[in-house]
């Protein structure tokens, strides 16, 4: 019975040590990175709208797509930058790194609809 407690010792400060790790609930990093992942989202959204259609505004849809884009990639850049450990940590690495990918195509999908807008007037 001895033998089973002190091997179970250690499993249990395992166990505690990556349930301390684990954080839950809302941080501000988290925040920070769900925002920017939500914002390049709406710029991917408006810019794929920007390509798809013929008619209307298109080079201000693709302005829009832009600006959001980048500003959402760079939240998202300063965000992975500043987090000091990975998923789970609350450091919002996920909705950085959700970011980052989106900022990128929403960032492609615009600059092509701002393009497309220039040659057809």
């Amino acid at each position: 019975m001895a033998v089973r407690s002190v091997l179970a010792l250690p499993a249990a400060a395992q166990i505690a040590a990556r349930s301390a790790a684990t954080t839950t609930g809302l941080t501000a990093a988290r925040l920070e990175g769900t925002t920017a992942a939500a914002l390049t989202l709406a710029g991917v959204v408006v810019g794929g709208l920007a390509l798809g259609r013929r008619t209307g505004s298109r080079r201000n849809r693709a302005v829009m797509a832009l600006a959001a884009a980048v500003v959402g990639l760079a939240m998202g850049v300063v965000n992975l930058a500043a987090a000091d450990g990975g998923p789970g940590t609350g450091n919002g690495v996920i909705g950085g790194g959700a970011a980052v990918v989106l900022g990128l195509v929403g960032t492609a999908l615009g600059g092509l609809a701002l393009n497309r807008a220039r040659r057809t007037g």
